[in-house]
């Protein structure tokens, strides 16, 4: 396996992520159920959603000063941003924003925030119903589109971060990536999981899909029942993941915590134990309950515990 250089020697503290939404009323976002738009004409229906896609990206507009105040340079973007975007009326609407879509984006880059998205549950490329499979790309497309709306790169910079899904089906999985659209193919990702693929696996899938893999500690203890995250396998996965990124100082790993037990799936408010390697990770997703409070207690704890000397975070 690769050697993870130390803080040490990189000197660079890793960068600690945003989720969404904050704990706080700061970053929050409105929505629209299925049920009600559908009691609506269409007409009713694109207005009700041209106020909401409006409303959002004023938010989105927030996130970044909320980012910018807090010195927080990786935000995950919501994959419920836009409800109903993959509709064609939703992408109509979303079409009049364009504009502001990019004004929007622009600021996100000029303020130095790297923005990722992580679709839900629903995207299983690894389906064995072609019908899945058809609305799970369906559904890419449309996070594809808004994030080329923003303005933001064909590259791993911009990744959007999906699991394997369906287990025991690696081959179709990597068939089904190499024919993505450009602008999906090019900012995929995939993540291991606790279940269905374990970290080794989804590392030899990336490896055959020319994709990179995020690593999440917390995930690979559960799936091979381990008692600490400083398990040699941590170290090494950690190391290997990063082989799979085209450029290693945009690798993008993901933390949390049990809540009820060190193996508990569930998250924990914070983020209470983390895995020694971490400290050369570059970048950090904090995947605890309370947002940026969490990030806050790994700036006053973990990270002056990783220096000798006084660090700017």
């Amino acid at each position: 396996m690769s050697k993870i250089p130390s803080l040490s020697e990189n000197k660079v503290p890793p960068k600690l992520g945003l989720v969404c939404i904050t704990t706080s009323d700061h970053v929050r976002f409105r929505t629209v159920t299925r049920k009600r738009l559908l009691q609506l004409t269409e007409d009713e229906q694109a207005t009700i959603l041209r106020e909401l896609y409006r409303s959002n990206l004023q938010r989105l507009n927030g996130a970044w000063d909320f980012c910018t105040a807090h010195n927080i340079n990786l935000y995950r973007l919501s994959s419920a941003l836009f409800p109903f975007a993959d509709t064609p009326l939703g992408e109509a609407v979303l079409d009049e924003f364009t504009e502001e879509l990019l004004s929007t984006g622009k600021r996100a880059i000029a303020a130095g925030i790297r923005l990722v998205i992580h679709p839900d549950q629903f995207v299983v490329l690894s389906s064995e119903k072609p019908d899945v499979v058809e609305n799970s790309i369906k559904i890419l497309e449309t996070h594809a589109r808004i994030m080329d709306k923003l303005g933001l790169p064909h590259s791993p910079w911009a990744i959007m971060e999906i699991h394997g899904g369906k287990s025991k089906r690696s081959e179709a999985l990597v068939s089904v990536i190499k024919a993505l659209p450009q602008n999906i193919r090019t900012r995929l990702a995939l993540e291991n999981d606790e279940y269905a693929y374990g970290a080794s696996e989804i590392l030899e899938i990336c490896r055959a899909a020319g994709v990179p893999m995020v690593f999440d500690a917390h995930h690979h203890v559960i799936h091979e029942s381990l008692d600490t995250y400083e398990d040699p396998s941590v170290a090494q996965m950690l190391a290997a993941a990063r082989t799979t990124w085209p450029n290693p100082e945009w690798q993008l790993v993901h933390i949390s915590n049990g809540c009820e037990s060190f193996l508990d799936r569930h998250h924990s408010d914070f983020i209470t134990v983390m895995p020694s390697c971490y400290s050369a990770a570059p970048w950090i997703e904090v995947e605890a309950k309370l947002k940026e409070q969490a990030i806050d207690k790994l700036r006053t704890e973990w990270l002056p515990s990783l220096y000798s000397e006084p660090v700017l975070a």
